[in-house]
């Protein structure tokens, strides 16, 4: 606790931070909170500052500690440049429903509403994509603000609050105490609520778990795989949260991204139960809302979620229960056994039918994506940690690497590119004994690929392979699915990765061949440092299912290219759509 008497606004917002377990804040500095700099100072090694090089970056990375620890990620940036960087790390907080405080600097309270030197809304800015939004007036009133964001970010829901900070007011003095610690009290689960779960289960012939969301724990995790194997029970997670089950297990019966296996998509609007854990059923798991009707599904819905605002949003449910995963799996064991269900079967038939999609379908080019996924697949350790940053290569490891402990994933659900290196870094942050790879493209690099001087400057070790093949990938295969043939704006000229990465004193290797990667590969987990491998990948090896040319083919076959691209997904999932996402992902 703080020692008693006046104190600016930057050491209360410091033993503010401190008061709520915090550990760790990102930051790009910024003269609007100076005072909360200098209290950091004060604060020694009570919380580590990792001082980044673009506050899109340091959002990122406030986001993956959110994912790894389960607690808020905090980040300070400037006023409106600083904040509106930022802004695409909180918009991933929000549709991630991450845990995360944004501190924000702000112009003096006497001359806010003039429009005066960078001064910014922070409701008009963050009112949507926020939980939470606020401005202290004064220095008093910084503890109950601070203890508001927190408790905000926590509650039901989990995502982004975000706090203005007047540079008046981090200078000013007051007496005021900390806030408590923020004590979010989860719902659990009624035994009325179990028992009818029980009976629905009972009466279902199809069912499946769609699993997924924030809020999860390694015991609870663990205890997914044992409620599924209890009642052979098949279960999908939903998009990039593949860690939250054992992907060995018999009861895993694949993803739900942007690129399914069109069977198991099939297998879901097939199901006459449908029991959803932690997932909101947005549109990348409900492929664009379209494996149930809205607003009355066809199948029995169960859906569990810590917030009762998103019940009944989209989907009615039958049943609604208010309650994490975690809550949920602390009493599922009270559900009555059920013995030799009549949907054994079923569940085998995925379980098979996701096995077959584990066979790899040739890889054009001189670099086999296959065979680097393999490699990697044999080389980490079971608790190595994999980020992802959005685009078409993500599909390789998304697809083959079994995932089997939590937290072991880290990739941005909203889509968002520029994510991978920051999070990769977040990640060696928290855990800094185990393994960190991070899949990344080209595109993709150079957004936060400046990165490497931080991870250089803490002395942080990710891997990171870049595949290059001189394009937005994802962006181009769009463009030949609706426009075959007619090329525009998605060719790039890259530098060469690995040089760069040596500018910086990190460890760097070019991989043009199959046969270079695994000895490249080996180089960089022993390196002791941030390590990059610039990876050629050739352009027609555009995703796990499909090729460049074929995707072309295709649409000049099918004769209805040219459709706009807001009917795009509609077509999903065609085996001729399997691309990584209809945006700029």
């Amino acid at each position: 606790m703080a020692m008693p008497g006046p104190r600016t606004g930057g050491q209360i917002v410091v033993d503010a931070l401190l008061a709520q377990g915090v550990d760790t804040i990102f930051q790009v500095p910024g003269e609007s909170f100076t005072p909360v700099l200098d209290a950091l100072l004060d604060a020694g090694n009570r919380i580590r500052v990792i001082t980044c090089r673009h506050e899109a970056s340091a959002a990122n990375m406030a986001d993956a500690y959110g994912k790894l620890t389960g607690r808020p990620g905090v980040v300070i940036v400037t006023r409106t440049p600083g904040a509106a960087h930022a802004a695409v790390g909180v918009t991933t907080a929000r549709q991630d429903s991450t845990p995360m405080v944004l501190l924000v600097g702000q112009a003096e309270t006497g001359i806010l509403g003039r429009e005066a030197f960078q001064e910014f809304d922070t409701a008009g800015m963050f009112g949507w994509t926020a939980k939470w939004t606020g401005e202290a007036k004064t220095a008093a009133e910084l503890p109950g603000l601070l203890g508001d964001a927190f408790t905000a970010s926590q509650t039901g829901r989990m995502g982004p609050s975000i706090l203005s900070l007047p540079r008046d007011v981090l200078g000013a003095t007051t007496d005021a105490e900390d806030p408590p610690r923020a004590d979010p009290k989860p719902g659990k689960p009624s035994a009325a609520e179990m028992e009818q779960l029980g009976e629905l289960l009972a009466a279902a012939k199809r069912p499946l778990m769609i699993f997924g969301g924030s809020g999860w724990t390694h015991e609870a995790t663990i205890a997914l795989t044992n409620f599924t194997e209890k009642y052979s029970l098949p279960a999908a997670a939903s998009f990039r949260r593949m860690d939250r089950h054992d992907n060995r297990h018999s009861s895993y019966v694949g993803d739900l991204n942007f690129a399914p296996d069109p069977q198991l998509v099939i297998r879901a609007r097939e199901a006459d139960l449908i029991l959803a854990l932690g997932t909101r059923l947005g549109e990348i798991p409900t492929q664009t809302y379209t494996l149930m009707k809205s607003p009355r599904p066809d199948q029995t819905l169960v859906h569990i979620y810590p917030d009762a605002s998103e019940l009944g949003r989209v989907f009615e449910p039958d049943l609604g229960i208010v309650a994490t995963p975690v809550t949920f799996l602390e009493v599922a064991d009270i559900l009555p056994e059920i013995n030799n269900p009549v949907w054994a079967e079923w569940a085998s038939e995925l379980r098979r039918e996701y096995e077959a999609t584990l066979l790899p379908v040739p890889c054009p080019g001189d670099v086999d994506m296959n065979e680097v996924i393999k490699i990697v697949r044999e080389t980490l350790p079971g608790d190595a940690i994999i980020t992802l940053d959005a685009g078409n290569f993500s599909q390789w490891p998304q697809r083959f690497i079994p995932f089997t402990s939590y937290p072991s994933l880290l990739g941005p659900a909203s889509g968002a590119m520029g994510y991978g290196v920051p999070s990769g870094i977040a990640a060696k942050c928290v855990f800094p004994d185990r393994p960190v790879v991070t899949f990344v493209g080209d595109g993709g690099f150079l957004m936060s690929g400046s990165e490497l001087a931080t991870a250089m400057q803490y002395g942080l070790s990710p891997v990171i392979l870049v595949f290059n093949n001189g394009i937005f990938g994802t962006i181009r295969a769009h463009q030949e699915r609706q426009y075959p043939g007619r090329v525009s704006g998605t060719e790039i000229t890259n530098p060469d990765f690995a040089a760069y990465a040596e500018s910086f004193g990190a460890f760097g290797a070019r991989v043009a061949k199959t046969s270079e990667f695994k000895p490249a590969f080996d180089a960089a987990l022993n390196a002791g440092r941030a390590a990059v491998l610039d990876i050629k990948l050739d352009p027609e090896a555009i995703s796990t299912r499909a090729t460049l040319s074929g995707i072309r083919e295709a649409a000049l076959k099918r004769g209805d290219w040219g459709i706009a691209a807001a009917d795009y997904g509609r077509t999903w999932p065609s085996t001729e759509n399997l691309t990584e996402s209809p945006n700029r992902a």
